[in-house]
């Protein structure tokens, strides 16, 4: 269902136009709409030149950009236009509003445009991000899909930013899992960019929720591309990150989420690879290891919701009792021992040895070898790692 822009009230009216006027993320700007409310900030924007109020503080430079751009601010036709391509327009205040982007104080966003069918703000209550490179390698593009497929199949809405490689490869993986997810861009909704995302981009239209600060038809430009990574932190319970050097946007993103206190994961990658070299910075701080949707979801699910314990597969001599599992590790690799040095050294009584003995016995793990016993062939190819302990 998407708005009727005959319909609008003055304040979403005034917040349309603003998204025109103020920048993504200009701290002052967002704190001049605070203290005077969108209408008032627009009226003294767009008022005669000799009449028009001084906003506390800006520069001349800044106010004639601002009332220049003011002057041909349009939002019935912004409105119209989002409307036209199936989206909407929301602000603060209203009911679709995701209240984490609250979090951001002064440089949360006038307004965001959507495309798409959903509710955001549901949406965004269990949601993730996963970011990363553009130039990703064939294993960060594979951890992208998996993870993307992964919480989709586990109910949660995939969030990134809908460039190439890592974020591409988050939204596919949602999609091909039949889940949500959410493209955040550094432009209007209407404008595919990057376009050869532009297939991409359609499909999450279709399926899941296109967002952005821009209005319609607006370009995207390097600083926006770093100020909509503080949206994608703010609206998610959580930020993971695939692979990102140590100038990547991507850990804009993760450092934004660990100010609003996010959950902040990394998943590592090769030692000697420069790709993953901000990702293990990340995790020598405070970002957690993850390496499937489980691990995820258990740091950013709901109490309880943990991943399952990883250890290695179940052998028939862990299944053991201390006894006989002293005993077995007592007798030598080649050769045969008695009953008495085999007490000896595994510090257990002769009789209990013997038992034991008998039951590896029957277990296939020893066989009598004249007065004494040894290992069979299947005890001997046992793996070396400890069984137990510390």
């Amino acid at each position: 269902m998407t708005e009727h822009p005959g319909r609008e009230d003055p304040e979403r009216l005034a917040r349309a136009a603003l998204t025109r006027v103020i920048e993504p993320g200009d701290e002052r700007g967002g704190q001049w709409l605070r203290e005077l409310g969108a209408q008032e900030l627009m009226a003294r924007l767009t008022a005669p030149r000799g009449a028009a109020a001084a906003l506390p503080g800006a520069t001349a430079r800044r106010l004639a950009s601002w009332r220049a751009r003011a002057a041909t601010a349009d939002p019935h036709r912004d409105l119209a236009a989002v409307a036209a391509a199936g989206g909407r327009f929301i602000h603060p205040g209203d009911t679709r509003w995701p209240t984490q982007l609250d979090d951001l104080g002064d440089a949360r966003p006038i307004g965001l445009w959507t495309r798409g069918r959903p509710d955001l703000r549901t949406w965004a209550v269990r949601s993730v991000a996963v970011v990363g490179a553009r130039a990703c390698t064939p294993y960060g593009a594979h951890m992208a899909t998996t993870l993307g497929a992964g919480l989709a199949e586990r109910g949660w809405v995939v969030v990134s930013g809908a460039a190439f490689g890592i974020d591409g490869a988050a939204h596919r993986g949602a999609l091909a899992a039949g889940g949500a997810t959410v493209a955040v861009l550094a432009c209007g909704v209407d404008v595919p960019y990057p376009r050869g995302h532009a297939e991409l981009i359609r499909r999450i239209a279709e399926q899941g929720l296109i967002v952005g600060e821009l209005p319609p038809g607006d370009h995207p430009t390097p600083s926006r591309f770093i100020l909509r990574n503080r949206v994608i932190a703010a609206l998610t319970r959580g930020t993971v990150v695939v692979e990102a050097e140590h100038r990547s946007g991507s850990l804009v993103t993760a450092r934004c989420a660990q100010r609003l206190s996010r959950h902040t994961m990394g998943v590592p990658g090769a030692a000697t690879s420069g790709l993953s070299a901000g990702v293990h910075e990340l995790l020598r701080g405070e970002a957690v290891l993850v390496t499937d949707a489980d691990e995820i979801v258990e740091q950013v699910g709901d109490m309880g919701e943990l991943a399952p314990s990883r250890r290695g597969p179940v052998l028939p001599r862990d299944l053991l009792d201390p006894v006989s599992a002293r005993i077995l590790e007592a007798l030598p690799a080649r050769g045969a021992a008695g009953g008495a040095q085999l007490a000896r050294a595994a510090g257990t009584a002769p009789d209990e040895t013997l038992a034991a003995l008998y039951e590896l016995h029957a277990l296939g793990f020893v066989e009598r070898h004249g007065e004494g016993w040894q290992l069979t062939r299947r005890a001997i190819q046992r793996p070396n790692a400890p069984r137990s302990g510390c």
